[in-house]
């Protein structure tokens, strides 16, 4: 049996903000192993509501499966997943550096120019650079600096997104909920409740 190809996805799941439900979340992941490869959660632009960001390799059936399960959660406002194409993505890198390194190799900053990264803090003992963009970019900067053999910490944030749909999905389930909400609230109105 030919194995099913996988595609990385980003699945975006919008939620109230109650413990243990990120437990819950990864839980699906867990049942249908599932690796999770970046989570990222945050408050969103609407007070109470919280937003996850996880990507992971999984064939289109299984993020399908996922979804569904993490939707049916009580707290989870709504989840949806999306391919590369269907979204905006940026990440955060930071790189701490020797400064001794750095001041006896002017190619190191050179380096940091040229991959369009910023330097943060310069201490006699180290420098801290920021860079944001793609995985690949954050990597590219990460196998530069560390030819130099220069790099005493790194870190990578996971990823956050944005869809390129003109409409926000829960900005239109939010209003649906409203609008039933309202038209339970008339209809005990009028049947006296």
């Amino acid at each position: 049996m030919e194995q099913e190809k996988k595609t990385f996805y980003t699945l975006i799941v919008f939620s109230e903000n109650f413990a243990g439900l990120l437990n819950q979340v990864t839980a699906v992941f867990t049942r249908r192993q599932v690796n999770i490869e970046s989570l990222n959660v945050s408050a969103s632009s609407i007070k109470g509501v919280h937003k996850y960001t996880i990507t992971c390799w999984s064939t289109e059936e299984q993020i399908q499966i996922i979804t569904k399960q993490i939707e049916k959660r009580i707290d989870v406002l709504q989840a949806h997943y999306f391919t590369d194409d269907e979204i905006f993505i940026q990440e955060v890198a930071l790189y701490k550096l020797s400064t001794p390194v750095v001041l006896e190799n002017p190619a190191i900053s050179s380096a940091v120019r040229h991959h369009g990264a910023q330097f943060v803090e310069v201490n006699p003992t180290y420098t801290v650079v920021s860079k944001k963009g793609l995985t690949e970019d954050i990597m590219s900067l990460y196998y530069a600096l560390n030819e130099y053999q220069c790099v005493l910490q790194y870190v990578r944030s996971g990823r956050i997104a944005i869809t390129k749909s003109r409409t926000e999905y829960l900005d239109a389930f939010l209003e649906e909920r409203r609008r039933t909400y309202e038209a339970q609230q008339n209809v005990n109105q009028e049947n006296g409740k």
